[in-house]
């Protein structure tokens, strides 16, 4: 059965606000990191709160609410395959910005899209409860932005202007990070300026509203881009999103995902960003 697309992104909406919800807890101030179960992955810089995992029970119980059949993958719990699949699949981020969350830096969102069986990105959500603003877009529907009670529709970075700001990020693999340093140059040609902001779903919204003129990075996962990106689509912009193994083939590798970029822009900024 075909789900509709609206109805699709309504759900988005009400998982997203309840990741969200969960995030906007976050006691006050910039040193109450110790009340928030911040545990370690493996990379230094890598981490994971009690938040995140909150979160992403909450965005899951939402979805699974109102779609038992649809699949799951999600950055803390995996995969979650139901027994009598509809074909549809959600990749979620509870907590894109993690770092920025325990250091109380408000670039932090839970993201939620979701896909057909095609893998065709149908509807995403970026919501950021520190910033108060939620993004979204639905395939056909355009982007939008909600903040302060207002409804925008967003067309991407104004064309030709002068002072380009592009933002990307850094692997926490050591090696990796060594050679995007060293590709830093000749990334920044072109542009007068670089951001990092610590969230890629973010940036990926950022660039659909205008603020940044463009955004490159490599070794992202699935999750981190699948909302955003579809956003900055809706938006107008040129979205390169990499070719990898889908999280229903066991992903993929890191050397794979660590060589594969994520990019947006406008058209005319498409050629400054390695293949």
């Amino acid at each position: 059965m075909t789900a509709d697309i609206l109805e699709l992104l309504a759900v988005a909406h009400t998982a997203a606000a309840a990741g969200a919800e969960v995030l906007a807890a976050r006691p006050a101030g910039p040193n109450s990191a110790g009340n928030l179960g911040v545990v370690n992955k493996g990379d230094a810089g890598d981490w994971v709160t009690a938040f995140d995992v909150a979160a992403e029970n909450a965005v899951r119980g939402a979805i699974t609410a109102a779609r038992p059949h649809d699949t799951i993958t999600g950055e803390e719990h995996g995969t979650t395959r139901p027994e009598e699949p509809s074909g549809y699949r959600w990749s979620i981020d509870p907590l894109d910005g993690t770092t920025n969350f325990i250091r109380n830096i408000v670039y932090y969102a839970t993201s939620v899209a979701v896909a057909d069986a095609d893998g065709v990105w149908l509807a995403g959500v970026v919501n950021a409860p520190a910033l108060g603003r939620i993004y979204s877009a639905a395939r056909g529907h355009g982007a939008w932005l909600e903040e302060n009670g207002q409804r925008t529709q967003l067309s991407g970075p104004l064309l030709g202007r002068t002072g380009l700001i592009v933002a990307s990020g850094f692997s926490y693999d050591p090696a990796t990070r060594a050679e995007q340093f060293a590709g830093l140059g000749n990334l920044m040609e072109g542009f007068a300026d670089l951001r990092r902001l610590g969230s890629a779903a973010l940036d990926l919204c950022l660039v659909a509203d205008g603020t940044h003129d463009a955004f490159g990075e490599r070794g992202l996962n699935e999750h981190d881009y699948a909302a955003g990106a579809l956003i900055a689509e809706e938006a107008g912009c040129w979205v390169r999103r990499p070719r990898l193994t889908s999280p229903l083939d066991g992903g993929p590798t890191d050397a794979d995902r660590l060589e594969a970029w994520t990019c947006a822009g406008t058209l005319e900024l498409s050629g400054k960003f390695p293949l």
